[in-house]
């Protein structure tokens, strides 16, 4: 099994999505979150793991209690935008 890791947890948009107890912190997290992986190093990862899950399966893993505050709800749309499969 191969594992990929882009660190979010422990880049400053990782920290922020942790610290963030309101919605307008939650937006400021998204907002960020989304410029890191716009940055081409992470969009190519994002590229990636889009066209392999065209063919195989994947699965993102998290230590975070509620999805939808967390980095991997905003994951999930960016690989939807980029045309991967997504099977709940």
């Amino acid at each position: 099994m191969a594992q990929w890791r882009n660190g979010a947890q422990d880049r400053p948009a990782g920290r922020a999505a942790r610290a963030a107890t309101t919605d307008a912190q939650w937006r400021a997290f998204v907002r960020g979150y989304r410029a890191e992986m716009a940055e081409p190093g992470p969009s190519r990862d994002l590229d990636l793991l889009a066209a392999l899950s065209r063919t195989t399966a994947l699965s993102v893993g998290c230590y975070c209690e509620d999805a939808t505050r967390c980095h991997r709800s905003v994951l999930r749309e960016l690989l939807a935008a980029r045309g991967a499969v997504i099977v709940d």
